[in-house]
């Protein structure tokens, strides 16, 4: 049997119930560790908690709105009861839209920034209450090549920019530390958020790819949501020990 790569380590991983949060959260368990998943609906979170559970790995799940700071302690406090510490951290729960800032009012802006980048904050600030005492951890944002390549809704890639942002600030504040803070920046990966953004089902529809799309080119092919994953295995493993406040980007090659 292959040497498992996380063995004895626990992880949350945010958005959890589908997509690649899910293809996360399955890879880390084959991989030895105990995964947290979180995510707001129940049935789909469950679903594939037993999953994983099938295959006599350990998994937990903890309904959870990112949003909320209450739900974002009763996640820790829950992982902390099961599974006494946590190790990794992946903040991967967020929404992607296609509004155009002319199209963007107060509601909608405030609800994407607290989802994708308020959520993030939040859950790394309460990860680094167990990760500072024992000087270890390992914390993955779940950023998008739109952080650099802005051509999708106004407030999500200004969210995506300011995580890029938020990434490289934790681990310069952590630079003294074996506490490490990185992001992974996907590509195209055929989720179902991805597909719908393709049919222009994503709230906003397909007005700003109008424009934008004079600015970015899609050669494929789309990548998986296991490439996501394999990149945060290489960051919360051992072959990631050095890497700090980087983005690494998994496109393809699309947005060179």
């Amino acid at each position: 049997m292959e040497q498992q790569m996380l063995k004895d380590k626990i992880a949350i991983i945010t958005g959890a119930s589908y997509g690649m949060g899910q293809t996360m959260a399955e890879l880390f368990a084959d991989e030895g560790a105990s995964v947290v998943l979180t995510a707001r609906h129940e049935d789909k979170l469950n679903e594939v908690v037993k999953g994983i559970r099938s295959k006599g790995q350990q998994a937990i799940g903890v309904v959870a709105d990112v949003c909320s700071t209450e739900d974002t302690k009763k996640v820790f406090e829950t992982t902390i009861k099961e599974f006494g510490d946590v190790d990794i951290l992946i903040n991967n729960a967020g929404i992607g839209e296609q509004k155009m800032i002319d199209e963007t009012d107060d509601d909608w802006m405030m609800m994407v920034m607290n989802t994708n980048l308020g959520g993030p904050m939040r859950y790394i600030r309460e990860a680094l209450k167990i990760f500072l005492p024992k000087n270890d951890g390992c914390i993955i944002n779940i950023s998008s090549v739109n952080a650099t390549r802005p051509f999708c809704g106004a407030t999500y890639t200004s969210t995506k920019g300011a995580l890029n942002t938020l990434t490289k600030n934790v681990a310069m504040r952590l630079i003294d530390t074996n506490i490490r803070c990185n992001a992974v920046a996907p590509g195209s990966t055929i989720t179902p958020a991805h597909l719908a953004n393709k049919a222009g089902k994503q709230p906003g529809g397909a007005k700003m790819l109008q424009y934008s799309g004079h600015y970015v080119y899609f050669p494929g092919p789309e990548c998986d949501p296991i490439d996501q994953a394999y990149a945060c295995l290489y960051l919360a493993s051992k072959m990631g020990r050095h890497v700090k406040g980087q983005v690494i980007q998994v496109c393809n090659g699309a947005f060179l």
